[in-house]
Parts: C-alpha cells; sequence; structure tokens
C-alpha cells in the first residue's frame, strides 16, 4: 500500500475488520483532505491510493475501508467534490455487483453520501446510478435492498429538484452529429440540451430495462417512470413509446402492487396525453381566432401567422407520415423545432402561453404498439389497450383511421370475450371506429392504376351517381383508410367461432358497402365467394346479415351482377343440398324482402330454365313454389299473379311457367295461384301420360292441403260461382282423381261435395283443347281485336310444358339404364373372382381380398347414389324418383 499518503496506523484503521476503528480511519481521512485542499495533485493521489489500495482489493476489509474512505474524502470535499466525481464514482458502482453482500452495502452507503455532496453533480453519472441500483432491487439480500432503497430515495430526490435546471460545468453537451442514438431520442424543447440529467441519454437505458421479468425490479423501473412523469417539464410522454411496450406487460406481473403501479401509472400518461390534446386544440382556435380578418391590428396578425403549424397540425403531420421509425423521427425533430420556436416566441410575450403547450405525443407509434395487445390472453392488458385506443379514436382520428384495418383484426373477436368489462370496452371500439370511418371523406381514385376497381363499368358509375350524403368525395388526396385490407381482415373474421364476431364483421361490410360500393365491390378480392359460403353459417343471424349485405350489393349493382350473384346461389344450392333443405327458405325469403322479388324469381326461372340438371331443376322450383305461395314477402307476387288482365301479371306469369315445368305440380300450383283454370284442367290431362310417382302424389297432397289455407280463399270462393268458373271445378275434380284414397283426398272430397250439395255442378263444361271460352271470361286474356294474337298463348305453354317433361322422362331412362348396366357388371365381377378363388386353391389370400375389396366398392357405389339421391329431397319433398327408377315412400 502507497505510504506517501497514509501513515501505517491510518492504514491499519482502514483494513481493520471492526468497523468503528475503520470508521475513525474515515474521520482522519476526511481531516487529511480538508488540510490539502488546496492542493488538487494530493487529493487526486489520496482518492488514486483509496481506490487502487483498498477498493480494489482481494482483501475485504480493504474495500469495506476504501469505501467508506471516498465517502469521507467527498464529506471533506463539500461541493468541491465535482471536479473528483469521474475518479471517485466509477469505482464504487462497480462494488455494487461485487460478491460480497457487505462490499455491496457499504457502496450503497458510501453513494449515498456522496450524492448528498455532490446534489445535481450526480446526475451525470445517472445512467451507471441508476442502472446498479436497477440490480440491487432484485438482491437476495434484505441489508442490500434496504441500502439500495435509501439511496434511490435520495437520487429522487435529486432528480425531482435539479434534473430540469442544473447545468453541471464539468457536462460535456451533447453532440447530435457524434450521437446517433441520442439524436434521434429529442428532449422537450423548453429544456437546454446541456443539463446534467439528459432524457434522450436516459431513455435507451430505460427502453432496455423495462422487459425486465423481476417482480422488485419492475415495481422499481415502475417508480422511477412515475417521478420522471411528474416532473413537468421533462415531458415524459414524448418519449412514452419507447418504452410503453415493456411498461404494459408488466400488467400480468404476479405481484399485486407491481399491476397497481402500473395501471395507476398508464392511466396518468394517458391522461397527460388526453390533456395534451385538448391544449392542441386550444391553441389551434386560438390562433385560428388570432389570425382572423377582425384582428385587431395588421402586426398583431402577422404575428399571429407565424406559428400556424400547431400542435394538431404537428402531430397530423407527423402520423400521416409516421409508418416507419425513421420517418417518425425525422417528423417528430421537425415538429419539436417548430413547437420549439412557438415555444420560444411566447417565453418573450409574443402570445399566449397555454399548459402544456409543445408537448409532441407520437400517436402513431404508441398505436403500433398497441395493436398487438389488444389480443392479449392476459385480461389486465388487453382492456389497457382497448381504453387506449378507444381514448385515441376521440382525440387521434386521423392516425387511427390508418390502423382502422389491424384495429379490427383484433377488437371484433373481443367482442365476445368472456369478461364483461372486456366485452364492453371492445363494443364501444368497434362502435367508435365505425362512426369514425364513416366520418372520414371518401377519396376516388380515378387514375389507371387505382388499387380499388369495381366488378363493372356500370357499376362504377351508378356508384358515383347515387345522392349520399355521408360524406365528400375529394378527387386529389390520398385516401387514408385502406378499404382492401380492412375487407380482407373482416373476412377473415367469417372464420371465428364466436357469433358475435361474425355478425359484427358483416355489420362492418354493410357499413362500408354503403358508405363507398365502388371501394367495396371488387372483382377479384374474394368477399363475394366468402359471402355465398357465409349462407351455411349455423347462426340465422349471421345468414341474415349475410343476405342483407348481398341484397345490398345487388341493389347497387348492374343486371349482370345480379344474374351473377343469383347463378352463384343457385349452385350453391346445387352442391349444398343441406343448405337448401334447412336454410333454402330463409334465403329466398330474406332476398325477398331486402330486394324486388320479382325481379329475384324472374331472374332465378329464367336460369333454372336451362339448367341441364333437371333433378335441382325440379327440387329448386318445388322449393321456389312453396315460398311463393306460403310466404307473406311475396303477397305483392301473388296479387300480380292473380291478375292476369294487366300485361305485367301475363309477363310474370310466363316467365314463372317455362321454369315452373321442371316440377308438374308446381307448374298446377302456379295456374291455381294465377286462375288459369282452363290451362290448369289441360295440364292434367298430361299428367295422365306422365309416370306418377309417389313424390308428385306427396306433392299433390300439399298442394290440396295449400289449398285450405288463407292463400286460396278466393278460390274457395270461387267455388260459389260455378258460370264464372267452370274450369276450376273440372281441375279440382282432376286433382282428386289422382289422388289415392287418403287423408287429402277426403278433404278435397269434402270441399267439392259441400259444394255439389247446393247443386251448382250443373253447369260444368264440356272438355275443350283450347281456351277460348274460358278466355272470354276474362277480358286480358282474349284478344282486342280479330288481327291480334292472344296476350297469353297457352297452347305453346302446354307444348312447353310436354317437351320439358318429356326430357325428364328421357333422363330418368338413362339413369336407369346406366344403373342397371353398372349393376350387372358389378355382380359378373363379383362372380368371376368368387370362381377363381374357389377353382385355385392354391392361391394366397390376396384374391380373397381382391374380390371382398371390389364387392365394398360396387355396394358403396350403389350406396352413395341412393343416398344422392334421396338426399336431394328438399324441405317440401324432393324427387323420389333414383337415376329413372321409382323409390316408394310412405306419405
Amino acid at each position: 500500500m502507497d505510504g506517501r499518503h497514509f501513515s501505517q496506523t491510518l492504514i491499519r484503521g482502514l483494513t481493520d475488520k471492526i468497523y468503528d476503528r475503520r470508521k475513525a480511519a474515515a474521520l482522519d481521512i476526511e481531516k487529511l483532505v480538508r488540510d490539502n485542499e488546496s492542493e488538487p495533485e494530493r487529493i487526486t493521489g489520496i482518492i488514486d491510493a483509496l481506490v487502487q489500495d483498498f477498493v480494489y482489493s482481494n482483501n475485504a476489509n480493504a474495500r469495506y475501508g476504501g469505501l467508506i474512505g471516498l465517502a469521507a474524502t467527498a464529506i471533506a470535499l463539500g461541493p468541491s467534490v465535482a471536479g473528483y466525481l469521474d475518479i471517485i464514482v466509477p469505482p464504487i458502482l462497480s462494488c455494487f455487483s461485487n460478491q460480497d453482500q457487505k462490499v455491496r452495502y457499504y457502496a450503497c452507503e458510501s453513494m449515498y453520501n456522496i450524492a448528498k455532496v455532490a446534489k445535481g453533480e450526480v446526475l451525470r453519472f445517472f445512467n451507471s446510478v441508476f442502472d446498479a441500483l436497477c440490480k440491487l432491487s432484485a438482491d437476495s439480500e434484505q441489508t442490500v435492498k434496504s441500502g439500495a432503497e435509501l439511496l434511490d430515495r435520495l437520487i429522487k430526490d435529486v432528480v425531482s429538484e435539479l434534473s430540469t435546471t442544473y447545468v453541471s460545468p464539468y457536462q460535456q453537451p451533447l453532440n447530435p452529429l457524434e450521437d446517433t442514438e441520442q439524436q434521434e431520442l429529442l428532449a422537450p424543447a423548453s429544456l437546454p440540451r446541456n443539463t446534467a440529467f439528459s432524457l434522450p441519454r436516459f431513455i435507451p437505458l430505460l427502453r432496455q430495462r423495462i422487459y425486465v421479468q423481476n417482480s422488485n425490479a419492475r415495481q422499481y423501473l415502475v417508480s422511477w417512470i412515475a417521478v420522471l412523469d411528474s416532473i413537468p417539464d421533462l415531458e415524459l410522454v414524448s418519449f412514452l413509446p419507447e418504452f410503453l411496450d415493456g411498461l404494459i406487460q408488466c400488467l400480468n406481473d404476479p405481484s399485486g402492487d407491481v399491476r397497481t403501479s402500473t395501471k395507476s401509472l398508464l392511466a396518468g400518461f394517458l391522461q397527460d396525453i388526453r390533456q395534451a390534446a385538448t391544449t392542441a386544440a386550444e391553441v389551434k382556435r386560438y390562433m385560428r381566432e388570432s389570425s382572423s380578418p377582425s384582428s385587431p391590428s395588421p402586426s398583431s396578425s402577422k404575428e399571429n401567422e407565424s406559428p400556424t403549424l400547431d400542435q394538431t397540425d404537428i402531430d397530423v403531420t407527423l402520423s400521416s407520415t409516421t409508418t416507419a421509425t425513421t420517418t417518425a423521427t425525422a417528423t417528430t425533430a421537425a415538429a419539436a423545432e417548430v413547437a420549439g420556436v412557438f415555444m420560444e416566441s411566447d417565453g418573450h410575450g409574443k402570445g399566449t402561453y397555454f399548459p402544456g403547450q409543445g408537448i409532441v405525443v407520437q400517436y402513431a407509434r404508441i398505436v403500433e404498439i398497441l395493436i398487438p395487445h389488444l389480443s392479449s390472453p392476459e385480461q389486465d392488458i388487453q382492456r389497457t389497450a382497448l381504453e387506449w385506443i378507444n381514448e385515441f379514436t376521440i382525440i387521434a382520428k386521423d392516425i387511427i383511421i390508418q390502423f382502422t384495418p389491424e384495429i379490427i383484426k383484433a377488437v371484433l373477436p373481443s367482442l365476445a370475450h368472456h369478461v364483461p368489462v372486456i366485452k364492453e370496452f371492445a363494443t364501444a371500439t368497434n362502435q367508435s371506429l365505425q362512426k369514425l370511418v364513416m366520418e372520414a371523406p371518401v377519396t376516388v381514385c380515378l387514375s389507371p392504376n387505382a388499387t380499388a376497381t369495381s366488378t363493372s363499368d356500370s357499376l362504377i358509375s351508378s356508384s358515383l351517381s347515387t345522392n349520399n350524403p355521408l360524406s365528400p368525395i375529394q378527387q386529389s388526396a390520398p385516401d387514408p383508410f385502406d378499404y382492401q385490407a380492412t375487407l380482407t381482415n373482416l373476412r377473415l373474421q367469417f372464420l371465428n367461432e364466436h357469433e358475435n364476431t361474425r355478425v359484427a364483421s358483416l355489420e362492418w361490410l354493410l357499413m362500408l358497402h354503403k358508405k363507398a360500393p365502388h371501394k367495396i365491390l371488387v372483382s377479384d378480392d374474394g368477399t363475394f365467394p366468402a359471402l355465398l359460403k357465409t349462407l351455411s353459417d349455423p347462426s340465422e343471424e349471421v345468414v341474415c346479415r349475410d343476405l342483407q349485405l348481398l341484397a345490398q350489393i345487388s341493389s347497387y349493382s348492374d343486371h349482370e351482377y345480379f344474374r351473377h350473384f343469383m347463378t352463384n346461389l343457385l349452385l350453391l344450392f346445387s352442391t349444398d343440398r343441406r343448405l337448401l333443405e334447412t336454410r333454402g327458405s330463409l334465403i329466398i325469403r330474406q332476398l325477398c324482402l331486402s330486394l324486388d322479388p320479382d325481379r329475384i324469381y324472374c331472374t332465378i326461372a329464367d336460369i333454372l330454365e336451362m339448367d341441364e340438371d333437371l333433378e335441382f331443376a325440379s327440387i329448386m322450383v318445388q322449393n321456389l313454389n312453396i315460398i311463393l305461395i306460403t310466404a307473406t314477402e311475396l303477397s305483392d307476387v301473388r296479387k300480380r299473379l292473380r291478375n292476369l288482365d294487366h300485361k305485367d301479371g301475363q309477363q310474370l306469369f310466363v316467365a314463372l311457367y317455362k321454369s315452373w315445368c321442371h316440377n308438374t305440380v308446381a307448374t298446377l300450383s302456379l295456374c291455381l295461384l294465377a286462375q288459369a283454370y282452363e290451362h290448369a284442367a289441360n295440364m292434367l290431362q298430361v299428367f295422365a301420360d306422365l309416370e306418377i310417382t309417389v313424390n308428385m302424389l306427396i306433392q299433390i297432397d300439399k298442394l290440396v292441403q295449400l289449398l285450405e289455407s288463407p292463400v286460396f280463399t278466393y278460390l274457395r270462393m270461387q267455388l260459389l260461382e260455378p258460370e264464372r268458373y267452370p274450369y276450376l271445378f273440372k281441375c279440382l275434380y282432376g286433382i282428386l282423381m289422382l289422388l289415392p284414397q287418403s287423408s287429402a283426398f277426403s278433404t278435397l272430397r269434402n270441399r267439392l261435395s259441400s259444394v255439389s250439395s247446393l247443386g251448382f255442378l250443373n253447369v260444368m263444361p264440356k272438355s275443350t283443347s283450347t281456351g277460348t271460352e274460358s278466355a272470354l271470361k276474362r277480358p286480358s286474356l282474349k284478344t282486342a281485336n280479330k288481327n291480334e294474337e292472344p296476350a297469353i298463348k297457352f297452347q305453346e305453354l302446354l307444348q312447353h310444358f310436354k317437351s320439358v317433361q318429356t326430357r325428364h322422362e328421357r333422363q330418368r331412362r338413362q339413369s336407369l339404364q346406366n344403373l342397371t348396366k353398372f349393376s350387372a357388371s358389378v355382380r359378373g365381377r363379383r362372380s368371376r373372382l368368387n370362381y377363381d378363388v374357389s377353382g385355385s386353391n392354391g392361391q394366397n389370400s390376396m384374391g380373397q381380398e381382391e374380390s371382398s375389396k371390389v364387392g365394398r366398392v360396387a355396394m358403396t357405389t350403389l350406396n352413395d347414389r341412393s343416398s344422392k339421391a334421396s338426399g336431394s329431397r328438399g324441405s317440401t319433398g324432393g324427387s323420389s324418383r333414383i337415376m329413372g327408377g321409382r323409390k316408394t315412400r310412405k306419405a
């Protein structure tokens, strides 16, 4: 040890194992330093000796003595210690990580004494002290933690008092050209850039430490952030994106104290942001009023015009260009400079100062951090993220609308959250987002490279020509809302397991299409197929919303798009017979409720008329006919059909008739509905030449039941006027002759018997081959004069009916022949295989396996075909004919 500075007695005292003796030696060092205070070189030598010979010694007692000696030196120097801190503090900080718990404790004690003397100068070493104390906060020894907490409280007091004002003469000013990382983190414009405490220097360390997992360390960090946030001039909220993610993750800490402190701190930050937004709005309003033409003088108006880029404009500029960190940083720098100029001008009395003015809140980066936490499994984290996003929809609209696609993707699944609070926040956020999007202007891009194109030119023209007062249409400004990204994320929600989420996604699509149909109807974006597939959803509410959207899309589209929709809907029914059976009626009725039923039925009829799948066409017509007769949504269509005196009723009847011919009973029902009784009676004559199947009898049975319903009240009343409706009686008796002895037969016979008892049937007409006589009863169905053709050519319609039914008969026979040939082929192959197996005793089991396999394949094929034929029956009864043959079925 160096004897030039210390006597042997002093050295023995500093290395003594007894604390009191080391303390006495420290007092001697304090006296020695005071005596040589005027000799800086001697003081430096004493400090170097304490560091090299004691603090860095391998002897534990020597280290204890060295630490207490450095504290004594600082006390002796008093305010002059500032010039020696560069050689005093680093050795002490190195002892904070020593393995000896006593060394760590004495290091805290020594640093405490030095900080009390140095005060503001210790802020030059704030990062190192903070980092060391952060590690000690998780120390296993309680004595060390107690010493660290004592030092921590002192440092917090110093920071709270001097962080924004103290400028050290020994502090090197920040050089932004050399320190790139610190250049990216801007200090508040109101602070001098050479203060001993620097947030730009501290934030990178905080950003690194904030992800610590230890509860004690987290509590330490949260407490420090709270202290820094409580210092107004520091404006820590400007640096919030640097540590917000880690701070939010503290909400999942197992310690309740940590979670409580973090919640309180985050609530404070949100309040700061809310206050900054309010201040920005007040500044903007004040500047607008100050720069108005009614200003007192031109000079004052000129002065007020200079800071027109207020905080709101700064934030908007920042948000609109911030999609990457570098861009955000550059914009923030420009904003801070402008804000700084404004603050300086205010400070010299050239304007009005608002508390909190000049704070730059990086909304875009904050939202980017919050979005992943919207789907967090931790309830506190998810609730906090939802709360912040919901608040930002009010104070940062221009930012939120840019991130709406990603926010929707995370928020909609939370609408069905099992926690009521989260569900309420998610619902509120969803509603706020919808309102925000609805209020946003619609941008129409007319360039050839437009990203959103409609399905057809007519669709674009129709959507642009609609009188939609929802929002103004801008021609040049870029659209901040990404419609296509939103559509993609909404389509993903169709697969969500929760009904509320699927319904909400469809409500979003309804709203977006209503707002901007030209941006929603994109031909190749996959939305239309997804909507069709959603018709198979198990939830009836989802299906209703889906149909409402499809109807809304169709109402904005041209005829070609509508026909394409109907074609795909029929294709879906054809491939998914279960959907047709369970939801077919609901789908058709909902579409008729939202769209013109005439348009729907005429379009479907036109498509089915040319359909090559005759079996499906028959089943579909059967379902459509039941809906036509029973649904209240089609009451107007039924009225038009009953009124064949007008041209529109005649056109509707003819349009439906041609496709209704795929189903015999449906065609008969249509004629009864349209009061074309003579034609119906003539059709019944054709029925005698057709193959009467069980399925046909079942449909006739249902028709008889429908004749007793309120829909056919007019028909039953017409039975009282046989002289006016003679062919009605003939038609009903023809139906009676087709029916076997059943309940339907009895019902219809009783109805006719009740009329015949009145003696009305003496006017029964003779059979005629044409409808001339009956036509005379209905002026609209006869010719206007001798030179004009009949309005409805019933003979041609009857021939069309025969032709269509002939096609059905031919297809059934062909199917039966194919099935017979296939069955014979299977039986022959099975016989040959059995013969080969029985005639070759030396064969291995491969032959038997092959025979069994072929047999199973044949039986499976037959069963599949039979199941397919039986499964094609709809909810109102399908065709009972299988590939041209007959299949019996109970009525």
